[in-house]
């Protein structure tokens, strides 16, 4: 679905950052391609929260590809980061991956049982596979390709000819103290800089060290260990022989600089490098970043020393989950994109992350609260079909469901994502029965096949495994419960006939939905058609009683999944048994 190529007539805050980045684009660089970029640091699980580096400019340079200009994503995976500490959590590690801090991400084993060569590639892998199912397209940059084939050798040596320049700025935010107060949920400064801030040494600060040789906005990894426990001794800038020494292994060496492609800038000086070395002109940040003294305001400084420009970097706030606190990819098992995607269809995904402006926290639902995002989401596509839609979400919506390129593969027909769930969790993978349940939802138009409702169906019998506890799932009666059937009142007796006289003309969801929601209504004198308006607040409260009452008969508890669509699924024949006739 294509968006309005002027900004003047949506609304969104994604047509407003492409304005804003076409046209500084064209003061920069004219006539070249647009570079927006994002950074990913595969240390451990990619989480949710890491994926709004990558939406924030993935739908900036959509809606700018839109408008025909062309426009490059770059993802620099920064894997010759350090190994700063084991995660929790992950599966196939244990403590002797502690052996391995301070090697670069690409010279620590993956977990066991992976397929890939190294950590580094095991966690991007993962990623890499969600981004396709995404419709993320952009050019990755291996970090460590980069450092170890020499490609940023002439902006390593430019950095230590001007290591005092660098050293001058970085020491107007040393001596500050961090804000006495913190936004909420934001970590202090110098702990958020240590988890972004894979270059540093293991007690250094990430913007270099001062030795007796001076300051180094550099740390070579030990050509013994791997580590980058390492300090510089001696340099000199006409030969470029630099001489350092191991802390860890106490090997030392002597090297020449421009022929040397074992070592990185430090954090703070290696992401404005490459803000000027690739040209970018729109990259957002954390607000691990972006507080006083941080990466991102250090860097629009230094950029100048590359001589580039500071891209327009707007903050983007954390992304939680349901039930959970603030990710940290530094802990083990947080919610990946991928786990996100076995529940959830990706234009969902896309949505969720579109909606928001960047500093705008939300939150992505691994429980019950999922339905009600579904609901929501179906509402949207009613309204955008029908026209009646605000144009802002409609500009969500179309970024949701495709990219320039196309839309995005949808479920055929895409039923209420509460009633899959209910029925992968009655038929508990009986795809048979599933298919006997869903065709009976709607008879005009019966669903002929399971394929027609799927990929949703396959999300949310995924959810229901995965996510709803044993103790919740819906287990059918195999027999009556004579002595609860015994022990009703008339009233409740009467309920059950009415319910069950009514079975066969209403058999289909609408039909059940009328007829379970009426029969409260009709023993107390109203019509079944009787609105709540026109009705005692009594009423609803009698409904509750009822639906109870047959929850206990059904599945022997107070509540359940909808009941018209437990009706359907449990079947006429097993309905009238188990209700006493």
């Amino acid at each position: 679905m294509p968006i309005v190529a002027q900004s003047t007539e949506t609304t969104d805050w994604v047509s407003r950052f492409a304005d804003e980045v076409i046209e500084e684009s064209e003061r920069r660089a004219p006539g070249k391609p647009v570079v927006v970029a994002s950074g990913l640091s595969p240390s451990g699980p990619i989480h949710l929260g890491n994926l709004r580096e990558v939406m924030t400019p993935h739908l900036v340079a959509d809606e700018i590809r839109r408008r025909g200009h062309q426009v490059r994503h770059l993802i620099s995976w920064d894997d010759y980061d350090r190994y700063r500490k084991v995660p929790d959590g992950v599966p196939g590690v244990d403590k002797s991956w502690a052996e391995h801090i301070g090697k670069p991400l690409t010279s620590v084993p993956a977990p066991k049982g992976s397929s890939h060569p190294n950590w580094a590639e095991h966690f991007k892998a993962a990623m890499i596979e969600s981004l396709a199912e995404l419709g993320v397209e952009f050019d990755g940059i291996s970090q460590t390709e980069q450092y170890t084939t020499g490609v940023y050798r002439e902006q390593i040596l430019h950095a230590i000819k001007h290591r005092g320049d660098i050293d001058a700025i970085l020491d107007q935010y040393r001596t500050k103290k961090a804000p006495a107060k913190k936004q909420p949920g934001q970590k202090p400064v110098d702990e958020a800089e240590l988890d972004a801030a894979e270059g540093s040494g293991a007690a250094a600060e990430d913007d270099g060290s001062s030795t007796a040789a001076g300051y180094f906005p550099y740390k070579p990894y030990c050509g013994n260990c791997e580590k980058d426990l390492t300090t510089i001794t001696s340099y000199d800038d006409d030969s470029t022989e630099l001489t350092y020494a191991c802390t860890a292994c106490g090997f030392s060496e002597t090297v020449r600089l421009n022929e040397f492609n074992r070592g990185k800038l430090v954090w703070k000086v290696d992401w404005p490098m490459r803000w000027a070395y690739e040209g970018v002109v729109f990259e957002p940040s954390g607000v691990d970043h972006s507080s006083p003294g941080s990466s991102f305001q250090v860097g629009g400084q230094i950029v100048g020393i590359f001589g580039g420009k500071q891209p327009i970097g707007p903050m983007y706030a954390f992304v939680g989950i349901s039930g959970m606190a603030k990710m940290s990819s530094s802990k083990g098992g947080v919610p990946t994109p991928a786990d996100a995607l076995q529940i959830m269809e990706p234009q969902l995904l896309r949505w969720l992350y579109a909606r928001r402006r960047p500093n705008q926290s939300f939150k992505v639902a691994f429980d019950q609260e999922i339905q009600r995002l579904y609901d929501e989401w179906d509402r949207l596509d009613a309204k955008v079909a029908d026209g009646s839609a605000l144009p802002a979400d409609v500009a969500a919506h179309a970024r949701a469901v495709g990219t320039a390129a196309g839309d995005l593969p949808r479920t055929p027909r895409p039923m209420p994502y509460r009633t899959l769930a209910s029925v992968a969790d009655i038929t508990a993978g009986h795809e048979d029965q599933a298919l006997r349940i869903l065709s009976e939802l709607d008879p005009e138009q019966p669903l002929t096949s399971l394929d027609e409702a799927r990929p949703r169906y396959d999300k949310a019998e995924a959810w229901i495994n995965t996510h709803v506890p044993a103790d919740q799932r819906t287990i059918v009666r195999d027999e009556p419960d004579a002595e609860l059937l015994k022990s009703l009142d008339e009233a409740s007796q009467q309920s059950l006939r009415l319910l069950l006289d009514g079975l066969a003309e209403h058999w289909s969801l609408d039909g059940l939905t009328h007829l379970v929601y009426g029969v409260p209504k009709v023993q107390a004198g109203f019509s079944a058609d009787a609105t709540p308006k026109e009705l005692p607040p009594e009423i609803k409260t009698a409904q509750r009683s009822f639906f109870a009452l047959l929850y206990h008969l059904l599945v022997g508890r107070d509540t359940g999944p909808r009941l018209p669509t437990l009706l359907l699924a449990v079947g006429q024949d097993r309905v009238r048994s188990l209700l006493g006739q």
